[in-house]
C-alpha cells in the first residue's frame, strides 16, 4: 500500500464519520465486536493501541493537559505502566474513554513482582517455601491488592532458569531447577488471572523474560545468550510453557539475544515456538526499550528493528515508540503488512476485552476498595507467615537455635536496621515506611544494638548497590570504632545476632557481582564477634546464592532469610525464637567458590567421574573430572535447609518393577519426626534416567511435597510418577520418554541417597 493510497483512505474515513465520536454495540459478540472497532480506525489509531509509554509524572486533574494525555486523547495510547494510585488511574481512563475518538480503555501495567503495598518475600526467597499454594497465596494477594488501586496488568511471574548466583536478577526468579520452577509459574499464574478475569479482583498475568534471560555469559546482566536448543527444550523452556499451559495472558520478551537473534525480532521463539508449538493466543510485549535496543544488537536503525519486531510477532512497544514513529513508513514501503499490525491490535484488544474494561472501564477504579483491601490486616499478617516459611536454616551448632525466652542479645550489623531493603528488590509499590527491621521485631526482646561496621569499604559501591535510595545506615566512624562499638555491646550477653549480607539493591536488575562473599568490611565485624567466645548467629541477607565458606566454618548458626517483605522482622524473631520452626529449602545451589559456578545438581556426568568410593567430590583424583584446588561438590546443595527438628526418611517402596508406556508407578516412603519439637519437612523426589539415546541429568526434581508432623509422628509419604513424567526432547527434538531402566531417589535434598529402580518398556 503506498503513502499515498494511506493517506486517501484516512481521508475518505474522516469523510464519512472518523473524525466524530465513534461507539459500539457493547452486547455484540466478542469477535464481531473487536472486528467493528478495528474497521473503524485509523492506522495512527492502530499503531496507537500498541503503543506502551510509561505514565510521566502528572497529577490528577492535569492529565488532559499532559503530553501523555493529549496523546491518548488521539488515540496513540494502548495502555500505561508505572503508574499508581486510583484517582489518577480514573483520571487517565476517563480521558481515554471520553475524549479519543473511540473511546478504547487503556489497560495499566506495574511490576508487581511479589507484592503491592504489602510486600512478600523476593521470588528466589518465596520458591524456597516449596509451597505451591505460597506461591499462588502471593500472587492472589497481589492482584487483590493492584486490582483495588486500578492496575490490571502485572509483569509478572519471572521464571527465568538461573544457574549462575552472579546475574544479580536470579533474585527475581525461582532459582535454577526446571520442575520448581514450572510449578512456580503455574500456581502464580493462576492466582494472578484466577478463573475469570472480567472479576475485578483479578489481573492479566505476563510471564517474562522470554527466553533465556537467566542464562548470560559471565553472568552479566543483559549479555550474549549461547545454548543449544536442546538445552533450550529441556531445561530452560519449560517454565514459560508452564506458564501459557496455565493460561497466562501475555508474555514479555529478553533483552538478550537466541541463537544470535535479539529475542525482540526473533520469529522462531514468537511465531514458532510460542504461538504455533505451544498454541500461545495472548499478546506478545517487549520490555522497556527492547525493540530500540537492538540498533545497539546491530540489526538496523530503528525503523528496521521495529518492522523486524513487528514481522516476528511482537504485538505491544513498551517505552519505545518504534511502532508508533515508524511502523507507518515500513508499511508503505511493504516491509509490513496491514494485517500483521490488524493481528496485533486484535490480540490487545481481546486482552481489554477479557478484563471486561469495554463493559466498565472503570472497574478497577472504586476508591472504597483500595481503601479496605490495599495493606489489609490480613494481607500483612499473610507476609509475616509466608516470609518464615521462606527461610533457610543453614547450620545450628548445639543447636544454638531456637533462641531461650530469656536469652541476652547483642544485634550487630549494617542489616540489622534497614527497615527500607526488608521488602528486597523489585518491591516498588511496597510501603517501606511500615516495613519491618530486624532490630524493630525484636524490640520486646532484651537486645543490645550496635550498627557494627557498614555495608562495604568503598563508598562508590555503596552508592551504586543502593542506587534507588534504599540506604542501609552509612556510619562516617572509623571500621575500628564501629567494631570496638559492637564488641562493647557483647560484654553481658547470652548471643550473638549479627544481621548481614548483602543490601535490598546488591541483587536484581543491573545487579552482576562477580564476588559473592561476605563484604570485608562485614567478614571484620564476624571475626570481631568470633572472636568474643559468644555464640554467634548470622542472619543472612541475600538476593543470591553466596559463597560463605568461612561463615559456615566459624558461626555457630547461619539462618538465611532472603528479602522477607513487610513483615522481615517480626518473621526472623517468630523464627529465631522458635515460635517458627524453619522449613525453608533452598531454590538454587551454594558454591564454595565463585570458580565452580556454573554449579548445579542436574549436571551431565563424564565419561571420567570420579570413583564412586570418593563421592564426597573433594578428593583429588588425576585424569578424572575434578579440580586441584577445590571440590567438586557445593557447599549447600539445591533442596538443602535444616530444622530445629529432625526427621528420618526411610522404607521407600515402588508398587512396581516394570511400567509400560502411559503407566505409572506408586513411589512410597516413611516419614518420622524423631526430634524434639514440631515441624515441616519438604520430601523430594528425583529421578534419573540410566540409559537414553542422549546423556541424562545425573538427577531430576519430578516431584515434592511438604508434610507437617507433631514430634515423634510418622507419616508415609506417596508419589505417582508417570511416563509423561519421564519424558524429554532427544537429539532429534522429540518429546519422548524412552524405554529403559530408571533409578528413584526420595530425600529431603538433591544430596538424597535412599534409591530404587525400575524399568520402563
Amino acid at each position: 500500500m503506498t503513502r499515498k493510497l494511506i493517506l486517501l483512505c484516512t481521508l475518505f474515513g474522516f469523510a464519512f464519520g472518523f473524525g466524530q465520536k465513534v461507539k459500539f454495540d457493547k452486547k455484540k459478540p466478542k469477535d464481531q465486536f473487536i472486528n467493528e472497532i478495528i474497521s473503524q480506525m485509523t492506522l495512527e489509531e492502530k499503531l496507537g493501541q500498541l503503543n506502551l509509554p510509561s505514565s510521566g509524572d502528572f497529577t490528577t486533574g492535569q492529565t488532559k493537559s499532559s503530553n501523555i494525555g493529549k496523546n491518548i486523547e488521539a488515540g496513540k495510547v494502548g495502555g500505561l505502566f508505572n503508574i499508581k494510585g486510583v484517582d489518577r488511574i480514573r483520571d487517565v481512563q476517563k480521558v481515554a474513554v471520553e475524549n479519543s475518538r473511540l473511546g478504547i480503555p487503556l489497560i495499566f501495567g506495574m511490576d508487581i513482582i511479589h507484592g503491592y503495598e504489602t510486600a512478600f518475600p523476593i521470588p528466589l526467597g518465596l520458591a524456597a517455601s516449596w509451597d505451591v499454594l505460597a506461591y499462588e497465596k502471593v500472587a492472589r494477594v497481589s492482584a487483590q491488592e493492584g486490582t483495588a488501586d486500578g492496575i490490571n496488568w502485572t509483569f509478572s511471574p519471572m521464571v527465568d532458569i538461573s544457574r549462575d548466583p552472579r546475574w544479580g536478577r536470579i533474585s527475581e526468579g525461582g532459582g535454577e531447577d526446571t520442575y520448581l520452577v514450572s510449578q512456580m509459574a503455574k500456581y502464580m499464574v493462576k492466582g494472578y488471572q484466577g478463573d475469570d478475569l472480567a472479576a475485578k479482583n483479578t489481573m492479566l498475568a505476563c510471564v517474562k523474560h522470554f527466553a533465556l534471560y537467566g542464562a548470560p555469559t559471565g553472568g552479566r546482566d543483559y549479555n550474549h545468550v549461547d545454548m543449544s536448543r536442546w538445552t533450550m527444550f529441556n531445561t530452560y523452556f519449560p517454565p514459560y510453557k508452564a506458564a501459557v499451559d496455565a493460561g497466562v495472558a501475555s508474555v514479555m520478551m529478553s533483552f538478550n539475544d537466541v541463537d544470535g537473534i535479539p529475542a525482540t525480532a526473533n520469529k522462531w521463539l514468537i511465531d514458532d515456538v510460542l504461538r504455533k508449538q505451544w498454541g500461545f493466543d495472548g499478546f506478545v510485549v517487549t520490555d522497556y526499550t527492547g525493540i530500540n535496543e537492538m540498533v545497539e544488537h546491530g540489526m538496523g536503525d530503528l525503523k528496521q528493528v521495529s518492522a523486524l519486531a513487528l514481522n516476528a510477532g511482537v504485538d505491544m512497544d513498551m517505552v519505545g515508540e518504534g511502532f508508533l514513529t515508524t511502523i507507518e513508513k515500513s508499511l508503505q514501503e511493504g516491509k509490513v503488512t496491514m494485517k500483521q499490525i490488524d493481528d496485533a491490535v486484535r490480540r490487545i484488544l481481546e486482552a481489554k476485552y477479557k478484563l471486561g474494561l469495554f463493559e466498565d472501564p472503570y472497574r478497577y477504579t472504586d476508591s472504597k476498595r483500595a481503601k479496605a483491601e490495599v495493606f489489609s490486616k490480613e494481607n500483612v499478617a499473610e507476609s509475616r507467615r509466608i516470609a518464615s516459611e521462606t527461610f533457610v536454616l543453614l547450620k545450628n551448632e548445639n543447636q544454638v537455635l531456637p533462641l531461650k525466652p530469656n536469652s541476652k542479645i547483642a544485634l550487630v550489623g549494617p542489616m540489622a536496621d534497614a527497615a527500607d531493603n526488608m521488602p528486597g528488590t523489585w518491591s516498588v509499590a511496597a510501603r517501606f515506611e511500615a516495613s519491618v527491621s530486624v532490630k524493630m521485631g525484636l524490640k520486646d526482646k532484651n537486645v543490645v544494638y550496635a550498627h557494627g561496621s557498614n555495608l562495604v569499604d568503598d563508598k562508590v559501591l555503596f552508592d551504586n548497590s543502593t542506587i534507588f535510595g534504599k540506604k542501609p545506615r552509612w556510619d562516617d566512624r572509623s571500621a575500628d570504632e564501629l567494631i570496638k562499638e559492637a564488641v562493647e555491646a557483647t560484654k553481658n550477653v547470652d548471643v550473638i545476632v549479627a544481621a548481614v549480607g548483602e543490601s535490598s539493591e546488591m541483587s536484581g536488575e543491573s545487579s552482576s557481582m562477580v564476588n559473592l562473599d561476605i563484604p570485608l568490611a562485614q567478614k571484620r565485624l564476624l571475626q570481631a564477634m568470633y572472636d568474643t567466645g559468644k555464640p554467634v548467629v548470622i542472619v543472612l541477607f541475600t538476593g543470591r546464592a553466596k559463597t560463605l565458606m568461612e561463615e559456615n566454618e566459624k558461626a555457630d548458626a547461619i539462618l538465611n532469610v532472603w528479602f522477607g517483605g513487610t513483615e522481615t522482622g517480626n518473621a526472623v524473631t517468630d523464627v529465631l525464637y522458635g515460635k517458627v520452626n524453619p522449613s525453608g529449602k533452598l531454590p538454587v545451589t551454594f558454591p564454595r567458590s565463585v570458580g565452580q559456578i556454573p554449579i548445579y545438581y542436574s549436571h551431565f556426568n563424564t565419561g571420567r567421574p570420579l570413583s564412586d568410593e570418593k563421592s564426597d567430590g573433594c578428593t583429588f583424583e588425576k585424569f578424572r573430572s575434578n579440580y586441584l584446588d577445590e571440590c567438586n561438590t557445593p557447599l549447600y546443595e539445591f533442596g538443602f535447609g535444616l530444622s530445629y527438628t529432625t526427621f528420618d526418611i526411610s522404607n521407600l517402596k515402588l508398587d512396581k518393577t516394570t511400567i509400560n508406556q502411559g503407566g505409572s508407578v506408586k513411589v512410597s516412603v516413611q516419614v518420622k519426626n524423631t526430634g524434639n519439637y514440631d515441624g515441616t519437612e519438604v520430601v523430594q523426589l528425583y529421578t534419573r534416567d540410566l540409559i537414553g539415546s542422549i546423556s541424562r541429568p545425573v538427577k531430576e526434581l519430578k516431584g515434592f511435597q511438604k508434610i507437617f508432623l507433631k514430634k515423634g509422628e510418622s507419616k508415609t509419604v506417596e508419589f505417582n510418577l508417570t511416563t509423561e513424567d519421564l519424558k524429554f526432547y532427544n537429539a532429534e527434538m522429540k518429546f519422548v520418554a524412552e524405554p529403559g531402566e530408571f533409578e528413584v531417589f526420595v530425600g529431603n535434598s538433591s544430596n538424597a541417597k535412599l534409591k530404587s529402580k525400575f524399568e520402563l518398556k
